[in-house]
């Protein structure tokens, strides 16, 4: 029996139409729109794409859309002088800045550069260690999303044994972080696992955010499994198709005959991604113009 699908599209959907309700509301009771700004430093391809999507997807829900646009030889310096402005602008709720960066710049310095209450990323130490000890804060966009899904479709998740197949900052070590909150007993695996067929086969959730194509085959998986596949990997075209193949890091075919639910790639995680932005920038307005959500997002 084939997979039941996780629709992550039309819950991002569902998402960002509550969002945009909640920002009208919010621009009627605090007299401004919530605010969102997004740096890109350079011209990569992927990100100006991304910049795009998120400035149209901001400016949809009703807020106000502030993209910054650097050149690729810009200094450091001048970068962090412009989060040090974004961070003192009443208007801007939260800051987001598109990685990666220009090799001669320094990730960490510039990330930590963001004030953590403008930290609509989740990407700040602080927002890291609030999350590693269980204390409120911004939670990366992409697992938050994969955690709402997964709640979405199985409801209360104690109990269950999860894997999560990667460990970057990003994704991996706030996702296991987010299923142990829920009570989940949680093993990280990552490229030097030993034998991690044996251990996604015993997994109740199976979260892959390895970022290698199709990896996580049919026969891996406990029948029955949920999987969420975070991957995203652009694969030749097949015979007699004309564009490239995007697919996930789980094997899809094979893994829908075993799995009892599964994202598919495209339409799972991604659309999640920016709707959780916009949800964490109007949370982050909210807790500036001390006012209080009507209803959890």
């Amino acid at each position: 029996m084939a997979a039941k699908l996780i629709d992550g599209k039309a819950f991002a959907s569902r998402l960002r139409a509550r969002v945009g309700e909640a920002a009208r509301r919010f621009e009627a009771a605090a007299g401004r729109p919530a605010g969102l700004a997004v740096v890109l430093v350079g011209a990569d391809p992927a990100s100006e794409v991304y910049v795009g999507a998120k400035g149209k997807a901001t400016r949809e829900a009703g807020m106000a859309s502030f993209e910054h646009r650097l050149p690729a030889e810009t200094p450091e310096g001048e970068l962090l002088a412009l989060i040090e402005r974004l961070n003192a602008d009443p208007a801007v709720d939260g800051i987001l800045v598109q990685l990666p960066l220009p090799k001669h710049m320094d990730e960490a310095a510039v990330i930590a550069a963001i004030d953590p209450g403008k930290d609509v990323d989740g990407f700040t130490t602080e927002s890291a260690g609030r999350l590693a000890t269980g204390l409120a804060g911004f939670v990366p966009c992409t697992p938050l999303g994969c955690l709402m899904l997964l709640k979405d479709h199985l409801g209360d998740l104690s109990g269950f044994d999860a894997v999560v197949i990667g460990r970057s900052n990003i994704v991996g070590k706030p996702m296991a972080q987010l299923l142990l909150a829920e009570s989940c007993t949680v093993t990280v695996a990552h490229s030097r696992t030993r034998d991690l067929q044996s251990l996604v086969r015993r997994a109740d959730i199976v979260v892959a955010a390895v970022g290698r194509a199709e990896m996580v085959k049919g026969d891996w998986l406990k029948p029955g499994a949920t999987v969420i596949d975070v991957g995203i990997n652009r694969l030749p075209p097949a015979d007699g198709e004309a564009k490239a193949r995007l697919v996930g890091d789980v094997d899809f075919a094979s893994a829908s005959e075993a799995a009892g639910a599964i994202t598919p790639v495209p339409g799972g995680v991604g659309p999640m991604t920016i709707a959780v932005l916009l949800r964490n920038a109007l949370v982050a307005a909210h807790i500036h113009a001390g006012l209080r959500l009507e209803e959890e997002l």
